[in-house]
């Protein structure tokens, strides 16, 4: 994984770069990397801020490039497909590059950005013709993307998801509002990997936290939530939890910062062995933070974000949305009172329901998975964001 990182992010990716625009006679003028995802034994994905000049003249656009498992040399000349991606040989890797929206694991992208074609998802879902607006909310290279439409009956997201997956996230969507949760109505899917979900009043709660305003919920709101999930969540297929995958992101983070691998083997291996221990398998949200919650007022109104919703360790949810809180406090220092007052007030509520120490070790774990995200973003000062989470993780498995 260090030489895929270097690949992406080093000085070699502007000739990479440079010759995957080459293939359609573009020259690339400048690029950043804005963002890198490594995950050892699966490969490197990143995506780049690029300016390119061709005959119509100079243009931004945003690159991806992934690498994949290692393949043969080839002498075939690089071409974009007609799916708007050019495979290159470095060595014995191969390299996708692909401009966006044309991401090779995300074939629904491109429908999903262009309004023609998200208006005949609209009219097949039953929403009211109209004229209507497209605004790209998110985009993780490879993984999933996310677009608010707005027509003048509705406000509307089409999550964009690979294939296999859409399915399956949008029986979780009508399991639980079934189950009378406050989720978003999934109006239908595509094949191609699109999933069209209503809109649900408030605001996220990591909205309000920037107000630096904590709300007045208590930990017991959000314990009645999780306990309203469905039991017909643990028919599903297990998904590995943040502590499960600590082991994973330790050694991400140390691919990125080397001088800090020792300490996140460490960090990792006490994780593992503070959370060995045997536990009921309950249903889970499984990604639980401030941005899968809405609130109008002191009252949830939404939960989204159930990708991951199946059987679990209810621990495992109070830990995540607890790191989160930790993190999101100490990436924005001048913003930090709110969530660390709502960490605090939660955490009293949560130890009542769980055992205190598996719930410190598990969200120390996830502290560690979050660290990962400083270098992943390209924040400034990455290296220094990255150590105080690693700090936060072990101030948390020392915590009394």
């Amino acid at each position: 994984m260090p030489d895929e990182l270097a690949l992406l992010t080093g000085p070699g990716v502007v000739d990479l770069l440079a010759a995957a625009l080459g293939s359609v006679d573009e020259q690339l003028v400048a690029c950043r990397v804005r963002e890198v995802d490594s995950r050892p034994g699966q490969g490197t994905t990143a995506l780049y801020d690029a300016r390119a000049r061709g005959r119509g003249g100079e243009r931004a656009l945003l690159l991806g490039a992934a690498i994949g498992r290692p393949a043969g040399p080839s002498t075939r000349p690089p071409s974009w497909d007609a799916d708007g991606a050019v495979r290159l040989r470095i060595g014995e890797r191969e390299v996708t590059v692909w401009r966006f929206p044309f991401d090779p694991e995300l074939p629904g992208l491109p429908a999903a950005t262009d309004e023609t074609a998200v208006r005949r998802l609209l009219d097949r879902c039953g929403v009211a013709p109209g004229p209507l607006e497209l605004r790209v909310r998110s985009y993780r290279a490879g993984r999933r993307a996310v677009l608010e439409v707005r027509t003048p009956a509705a406000r509307l997201f089409v999550k964009v998801l690979p294939p296999h997956a859409v399915e399956a996230l949008h029986a979780r969507h009508l399991l639980l509002r079934d189950a009378g949760l406050p989720v978003p109505r999934s109006r239908g899917r595509s094949p191609d990997g699109l999933l069209v979900l209503d809109a649900l009043p408030g605001t996220s709660l990591r909205a309000r936290l920037r107000e630096q305003v904590a709300p007045d919920l208590d930990g017991a709101a959000l314990l009645q939530l999780l306990a309203a999930l469905p039991d017909g969540l643990c028919e599903l297929p297990a998904r590995r939890s943040w502590t499960d995958d600590v082991t994973h992101h330790a050694a991400v983070v140390a691919a990125a910062l080397p001088s800090e691998a020792e300490r996140c083997a460490q960090l990792a291996e006490r994780v593992r062995a503070a959370c060995a221990g045997p536990g009921p398998v309950q249903p889970v949200h499984g990604d639980l933070y401030e941005t899968a919650l809405l609130l109008d007022g002191d009252r949830i109104t939404g939960l989204l974000d159930l990708d991951t919703a199946g059987p679990g360790r209810r621990a495992d949810d109070l830990a995540c949305v607890l790191a989160h809180l930790q993190v999101l406090a100490e990436h924005d220092p001048d913003r930090s009172a709110a969530p660390r007052a709502l960490a605090h007030r939660w955490r009293g509520d949560f130890e009542r329901a769980v055992d205190p120490a598996d719930l410190r070790a598990r969200t120390a774990g996830v502290v560690v998975c979050l660290a990962t995200g400083p270098h992943r973003v390209q924040s400034d000062a990455w290296q220094q964001l990255t150590r105080t989470r690693l700090d936060l993780a072990e101030a948390e498995l020392e915590r009394r």
